[in-house]
């Protein structure tokens, strides 16, 4: 054997590069392994399924023959190959598509999905429906209870407003005593109270912020011809009446 000369062309023209006889064989592997796969595919033998549509397949794309019995009969009518059924050539002219069934589901499964289906986005839809009358009715009921209380401190502003022009006016009278306990502002610090400023007290409780600012309000006008809201005293009853809106907060809104 010669020895190998490593000043030839034909070695120094050799690909050394690193790693590129791994990239090599793993190029190789892969060409391998893809030839084996298409060996395995043709000599895959092919199911009984498959037999049948590829059978089926061949046999509706082939047009009918003379050899047909009800092609041949048709044909005896007058009928032609690409011509509409009927007297008149309105019927159909392709034939009625195969709906084959390769499930083993029972008839009238898929039905039974779809309308569960559409029961199921039925529920959602109401569910959706449902959860918004709910925020609805959860925003309106917020907007009447903030409402309520606005309009709450504001009858409990009209009723202090009410019990300092009754002290005032009654003083000037020289009414010491109030007609009711609560016609005044109670003093912020008081030790003690008898028995029957108790008992007052429990009465005046039972009435609401609405009904003593009505009474205090009647009082003032019937008594002192003042009207809270107008912010005047008039010099009569008949001055009142023609001059003062109404007794009430709304009237001079």
């Amino acid at each position: 054997e010669e020895e190998e000369d490593y000043m030839s062309d034909l070695f120094i023209k050799q690909d050394i590069r690193p790693g590129l006889p791994m990239v090599r064989r793993a190029k190789e592997a892969l060409q391998k392994e893809e030839k084996q796969k298409e060996a395995n595919e043709k000599n895959r033998q092919k199911s009984i399924k498959e037999e049948e549509k590829e059978r089926r397949d061949l046999v509706l794309k082939s047009a009918l023959g003379n050899e047909n019995k009800g092609f041949a009969l048709l044909q005896k009518m007058g009928y032609k190959s690409g011509q509409a059924l009927g007297k008149s050539g309105e019927g159909i002219v392709e034939p009625i598509p195969l709906n084959i069934k390769t499930g083993r589901s029972g008839l009238g499964h898929e039905e039974l999905k779809k309308r569960k289906a559409e029961e199921k986005l039925e529920n959602y839809r109401q569910k959706l429906h449902m959860k918004k009358q709910a925020n609805e009715q959860a925003a309106d009921q917020f907007r009447i209870r903030f409402k309520t209380k606005q309009e709450e401190r504001k009858m409990e502003g009209d009723l202090r407003k009410s019990q300092r022009a009754c002290q005032q006016l009654d003083m000037q009278k020289d009414i010491d005593v109030p007609k009711e306990t609560w016609f005044w502002i109670e003093p912020e610090e008081e030790d003690k109270k008898d028995e029957e400023d108790k008992e007052d007290e429990c009465t005046s409780s039972d009435l609401s912020v609405s009904e003593k600012l009505h009474i205090l309000t009647a009082y003032l006008r019937e008594e002192h011809f003042y009207c809270i809201w107008c912010g005047t005293t008039y010099e009569d009853s008949e001055d009142l009446s023609s001059n003062c809106p109404g007794d009430s907060a709304a009237d001079h809104d």
